[in-house]
């Protein structure tokens, strides 16, 4: 997404033990659809891989960009969350998405569900390897539905707004993605790799305090427990292998998913299974774009690889993501607020991290802007260490209910790290 469109309905913005402190891109015009598994578009069900559909024109009007398209209800393979990709993710998709979804467990059908349309200003700095790589596609946010095994879609052009013109025509290469998150433990995981590296790290004991006469040390909240990629599921076959590290984090940006509220905290593995699975094999990201995770339960979760206390370069805020981190809370906080478990997740997650380069979480900082909808590429900006994504890029996350927490979350976070 280039710009907050005032007529979306928001931008979205989806065991214990201690680890050791990616040509141009795709062309608008581009035919290719995205990664798909062959058994997820071949055979029998086998859990984890996406479906991904072809919509079509659903009116008279059978031209490409056609400002109707969709796809008729019909029975599917098991998925849990659903989203809508196109060929490129420099076209906006000016429009309403929707879908309707069958439940497994009980047969009935949901109502018509949106998913949040402008979704590119969470994704890699311009003319980064990631973002340049050719495999980058434009999308929708995520939305969790559950399980379900019939889908119906529909995607409505609207006219932008701040327009007189017609409905804009829709991007090329719509298509439907449907994501099985797969099972919490792949196959994959090797005994070597579960040997090295547990599935929970445990919160680490504040220290003792100094006495006055001693040099104070620097300001570092305790370790917060954190769950591992091993913890949630990650299979690391899907990302792209290797780190890619920036240089320092002096600045949390947080986020929400935008996924939907309606999961439940036992859930939250395989929504964050799915989003990795979208991010990479749907939008065509080296790995997950954040961070971090925080459920609605406060547990934390390890996002993108890299290493927990290191400085991981994510995708999460255009034109922000270097000196960075990327925290998003799992659900869609426009109008409804984050639970207080959540808000001190974020606390102790930032006093930690941001603490250990330095930084207090009630200050300010500057950044230097890598290009985006708010500031020009090279410009310095003064932000929040703990900052909502909307302080980097016109947008709508982290939603108006999250937002309007952040400054408790940087009071708590001052706290824990003993200011």
């Amino acid at each position: 997404m280039r710009g907050f469109l005032a007529s979306s309905t928001g931008v979205t913005c989806a065991a214990a033990l201690a680890l050791p402190l990616a040509p141009p891109a795709a062309a608008a015009t581009s035919s290719a659809p995205p990664a798909t598994s062959s058994t997820a578009r071949h055979g029998a069900y086998a859990p984890g891989g996406t479906q991904s559909l072809p919509l079509a024109p659903l009116a008279r009007d059978r031209a490409p960009g056609a400002a109707e398209q969709g796809l008729r209800r019909r029975d599917v393979r098991r998925f849990s969350l659903v989203g809508v990709v196109w060929d490129s993710p420099a076209t906006e998709l000016h429009g309403r998405v929707e879908v309707r979804t069958r439940t497994v467990a009980t047969g009935t059908w949901s109502g018509w569900q949106e998913l949040e349309t402008h979704n590119a200003d969470h994704s890699a700095d311009p003319d980064t390897p990631e973002s340049t790589s050719g495999r980058v596609r434009g999308a929708t946010a995520p939305l969790w539905v559950g399980e379900s095994d019939g889908v119906e879609a529909r995607v409505r052009g609207e006219k932008p707004p701040g327009t007189t013109r017609s409905a804009a025509p829709l991007p090329t290469g719509l298509r439907l993605e449907l994501v099985d998150p797969g099972e919490d433990t792949p196959q994959a995981t090797t005994r070597a790799r579960a040997q090295a590296e547990p599935a929970v790290l445990p919160a680490l004991p504040a220290r003792p305090a100094l006495p006055a006469r001693q040099k104070a040390e620097p300001h570092v909240g305790p370790r917060p427990s954190i769950i591992t990629r091993r913890g949630w599921g990650a299979d690391e076959k899907l990302r792209e292998q290797g780190y890619v590290y920036t240089k320092k984090v002096k600045t949390a940006f947080v986020h929400h998913s935008a996924t939907g509220n309606n999961y439940r905290c036992a859930q939250a593995p395989s929504v964050i299974r799915g989003i990795y699975r979208y991010h990479v094999n749907s939008m065509g990201w080296r790995d997950l774009g954040y961070n971090f995770l925080v459920d609605k339960c406060g547990h934390i979760y390890e996002g993108r690889a890299g290493g927990v206390s290191k400085p991981v370069l994510g995708a999460h805020t255009l034109g922000f993501n270097s000196n960075s981190m990327g925290i998003a809370v799992l659900g869609t906080y426009s109008s409804k607020k984050p639970s207080s478990a959540a808000l001190k997740a974020i606390a102790r997650l930032t006093a930690w991290k941001v603490g250990l380069y330095g930084m207090n979480p009630r200050g300010k900082t500057y950044l230097k802007s890598g290009g985006g909808n708010l500031y020009r590429k090279g410009k310095k900006v003064r932000l929040d260490v703990i900052s909502g994504h909307r302080d980097g890029f016109a947008t709508n996350c982290p939603g108006k209910k999250l937002y309007a927490k952040l400054g408790t979350a940087r009071s708590k976070a001052a706290k824990y790290q003993g200011r």
